[in-house]
């Protein structure tokens, strides 16, 4: 079956729907325009569908023994495994990821699956002293019920499955919402994945919408009481308020302005690796890629010449192609943003050490260097392959560099000293900062969020389970109170 016509449809209370909207959604290959699929766009109403379908199929699902839900998790990876060839072919027609990018999206999916369910028998009661001898305070952890996940473009099965599968395993029901640039690989084939895994009917629902139409519905409904948002700044404040002014909980993994710094005694070809992948994996359209490379003015020459040496050999053109790097980015939109971009901060006086071609979506890599610090270049989220070179006399400034940005996501910084990496990192005003690596990580038990502009909470291992989890209190008295009147 191909995903693109078998999957071209909502997932509401375990069937597959037409959606009652009053147009299409066309699902497009960015490399070559190809259409892939035609899906009806769901409306407020089948929202509110998806919603009580949840609600009413997730109190049977908390009751059921955790060890049961950590075995539809395992039976959900053997899925994904079956169906690995034609899900990585899948990421490459619809996102126009590389081969690269799809085995790498493959892997970390799996890996999530496996910690997901895990985290079904993570969740532990306690048992709390009470200052009177007669009673007994226990700490329940229970399921918030329905969780409403909205996933991102660039790495949709990966970052749908990181909210999506957790919150099943931990006893929630789910209706996600992918975006509109990838609703199959972001939205419908976790239904598949999911309903060939046996989850009972009801428990995850698939809305494939715009927010043109459904405005806040998804996001200020009464039943979901955490939001999981993965996206833009300036779209997670909207749901932030919007969440704050219904009393829900939201987790918001945001973009970033990510900073790899190398220090005059780092292993300059090691840091040359490191930052080239940083900046241009999956074409740049991560949020955790250096969009900023900062660098000691004693490595400056040297590092200068061999980063651009490596850049300019970077291959842009079919994904499919196994040699091809650089891949389309998602949309016309996104490429006119990039190249608006670059446009104004060679206008503010950068100058360009490589400029890209650009033909239609695919844009090949620049490089910038001499951008004046008042340009908005350096605290922007660009989502395209565009590095910019800026050079430091000590950590002192680095530092100051790497914090005057909104965000604070990632980072990484490169020296022969471990431990003056270390200090350096602590003084970063981010959620996450590597030492000798690249900025690009994400790992299934480790804690994952940024500070500032770049989100509000974590996912990940125990952070996870505080976001889709919340907490009881009952006390015991085994005894009589004595009351005051």
């Amino acid at each position: 079956m191909s995903f693109f016509t078998g999957l071209a449809r909502q997932y509401i209370d375990g069937a597959w729907r037409t959606g009652a909207g009053a147009w299409d959604i066309i699902d497009v290959n960015p490399y070559n325009g190809d259409k892939l699929a035609s899906i009806t766009i769901a409306t407020e109403t089948e929202i509110d569908t998806a919603y009580r379908a949840a609600r009413r199929a997730q109190p049977a699902w908390a009751a059921v023994s955790p060890h049961q839900r950590r075995a539809l998790i395992d039976r959900a990876l053997r899925v994904v495994e079956e169906l690995e060839s034609e899900i990585a072919e899948a990421i490459t027609e619809e996102l126009g990821g590389t081969r690269e990018k799809a085995v790498f999206e493959l892997a970390a999916s799996k890996e999530f699956l496996r910690e997901a369910g895990e985290l079904a028998l993570r969740p532990e009661g306690r048992i709390i002293p009470s200052v009177a001898a007669s009673r007994e305070n226990r700490l329940y952890r229970n399921p918030v019920g329905v969780v409403g996940v909205i996933s991102p473009f660039n790495y949709p099965l990966l970052l749908s499955l990181k909210s999506v599968a957790p919150a099943l395993a931990l006893g929630n029901a789910v209706v996600l919402k992918p975006h509109e640039d990838t609703p199959v690989c972001g939205g419908s084939l976790i239904a598949k994945i999911f309903e060939d895994a046996g989850l009972p009917q009801g428990l995850l629902n698939v809305v494939i919408a715009d927010i043109a139409d459904i405005g806040d519905a998804f996001i200020a409904h009464p039943v979901p009481r955490v939001i999981s948002f993965t996206g833009t700044a300036d779209v997670g404040r909207h749901v932030g308020t919007v969440c704050a002014s219904h009393f829900k909980r939201c987790v918001l993994e945001l973009g970033g302005n990510s900073a790899l710094v190398v220090l005059d005694d780092a292993d300059v070809d090691y840091a040359v690796d490191a930052a080239v992948f940083s900046r241009y994996v999956h074409q740049g359209q991560v949020c955790m890629a250096a969009h900023r490379i900062l660098v000691h003015r004693a490595v400056e020459r040297e590092f200068t010449a061999k980063f651009v040496a490596r850049v300019r050999a970077l291959r842009t053109g079919d994904p499919r192609d196994p040699d091809t790097v650089i891949g389309p980015v998602i949309n016309s939109s996104q490429a006119d943003a990039i190249v608006a971009a670059v446009e104004q901060a060679v206008a503010d006086g950068a100058t360009p050490l490589v400029r890209g071609r650009v033909r239609g979506n695919l844009i090949e890599p620049t490089v910038l260097a001499g951008i004046p610090d008042h340009s908005a270049v350096l605290r922007q989220e660009i989502l395209g392959p565009v590095a910019l070179l800026i050079p430091f006399e000590d950590e002192a400034e680095a530092l100051r560099i790497v914090n005057d940005s909104p965000y604070g996501l990632s980072g990484a910084v490169h020296t022969g000293v471990i431990e003056r990496g270390v200090a350096f990192a602590r003084g970063v005003e981010s959620g996450m900062f590597h030492v000798n690596d690249s900025t690009v990580h994400d790992e299934p038990n480790v804690a994952f969020g940024g500070e500032k502009a770049s989100g509000v909470g974590r996912l990940n291992g125990d952070a996870t389970v505080d976001a889709f989890t919340t907490v009881q209190w009952v006390s015991v008295q085994h005894g009589h109170t004595e009351f005051p009147f």
